[in-house]
């Protein structure tokens, strides 16, 4: 596979991932959790409904970075692979069998 289809294919499992927060695991850090649910909950639909993706947040055209902000706070959000048992990285991001996806979503702040 070249890695234009392999950055196609990783892009399109996080962009399904991130959208639908199926097939992986949402995690938010300490200062989301602090905001008011009704800001979280504003904070989660920015991220599904991301699609800012530029050379700047997006150089590998993977679909795993981006910036909001939202009531006047910074607030990043990030895609990370692991292996099925979540000790290790994965090998294969671009397979969804081999590949757990989490999604962390902080305060520019907490970077």
């Amino acid at each position: 596979m070249s890695n234009f289809n392999q950055s196609q294919r990783i892009a399109r499992l996080n962009d399904n991932f991130r959208q639908t927060f199926l097939a992986g695991q949402v995690q938010m850090t300490a200062g989301i959790t602090t905001l008011p649910e009704v800001t979280q909950a504003a904070i989660l639909n920015a991220v599904q409904q991301f699609n800012a993706f530029i050379p700047d947040n997006d150089p590998y055209c993977e679909h795993d970075f981006g910036v909001i902000e939202l009531e006047g706070q910074r607030i990043f959000w990030k895609i990370d692979y692991y292996d099925l048992t979540m000790t290790f990285g994965s090998e294969h991001p671009e397979d969804a069998n081999q590949t757990r996806r989490v999604l962390t979503i902080m305060l520019a702040a907490e970077y």
